[in-house]
């Protein structure tokens, strides 16, 4: 039986945090704005910005007039302010569900990887609503949970394989197109859209994927480092089996992400 702590992903430590998911975020990113297709010019917030990933994709392919970018975690705030400075970025500790603007100060408010993380996700909708602009967007995307379409999926399997489950990943159920899509319109919004993103990402070798799939604040980690010698040992067989090795020793391979989109009235 999981304790509330052990299954709390802990996100405490942006270099983990960027080494973990950066890759994954980026190329997931990219895909998402290709299909959002924004305007130029617009003012942006970002909700759960983590290391500020997403934020550099903003900035360097959208010319936003101001981006605000939001996460509850101070040393994920302080990671990506660190990483870049431009001055039309300001970042903030705040929740989603009170969130630090103005009502109908944005016209892009968006939300990458995140939303599944909000404890009361429609209250946060309520949110976005009001800081957007008449004919503004509202858009996100999360990993495919639902459909064990996540970067860590092959690490997940291989633990199932040996009949040891971890806890589930938060709003994990929600992360489908039907649930996406019945969030946005829970929120009054119209024109919703709802997309599927096929993400691939290459790693050098079997030590570059470990060292990313085992971040320190991961559940998942935490109930690796509680296995016993044997099984970790039989837990890297199988991954090593499972994995889609290159001739190379390079190893690449698919994850999912669910992208939704609507528009105030």
């Amino acid at each position: 039986m999981w304790a509330d702590d052990d299954a709390a992903i802990r996100f405490d430590h942006g270099a983990a945090y960027e080494r973990f998911m950066g890759c994954w975020s980026r190329a997931a990113g990219a895909l998402f704005l290709d299909w959002l297709a924004p305007p130029a010019e617009a003012r942006w917030l970002e909700i759960g910005c983590g290391t500020g990933a997403f934020t550099e994709l903003i900035l360097q392919r959208c010319r936003p007039a101001a981006i605000v970018a939001v996460d509850p975690a101070p040393a994920q705030v302080a990671y990506a302010r660190r990483r870049t400075d431009a001055n039309v970025i300001s970042f903030h500790v705040a929740s989603a569900e009170a969130l630090p603007c103005s009502d109908e100060s944005q016209d892009v408010v968006v939300s990458a990887l995140a939303l599944n993380f909000i404890a009361d996700r429609p209250a946060a909708l309520r949110e976005m609503r009001r800081v957007a602009r008449a004919h503004g967007i509202i858009a996100a995307y999360v990993w495919d949970f639902a459909g064990g379409r996540m970067p860590n999926a092959p690490l997940v399997e291989a633990l199932r394989h040996l009949k040891i489950v971890g806890p589930a990943p938060p709003g994990g159920r929600d992360c489908a197109l039907a649930p996406l899509r019945s969030l946005l319109a829970g929120a009054g919004l119209t024109n919703i859209e709802t997309t599927a993103l096929d993400i691939a990402v290459t790693y050098a070798d079997f030590t570059t994927f470990w060292h990313a799939q085992t971040p320190s604040f991961s559940p998942t980690t935490r109930l690796i480092a509680r296995l016993s010698p044997a099984q970790r040992a039989a837990l890297i067989n199988v991954l090593c089996r499972a994995l889609p090795l290159r001739p190379d020793g390079s190893i690449a391979y698919l994850a999912r992400a669910h992208a939704v989109r609507g528009c105030l009235p």
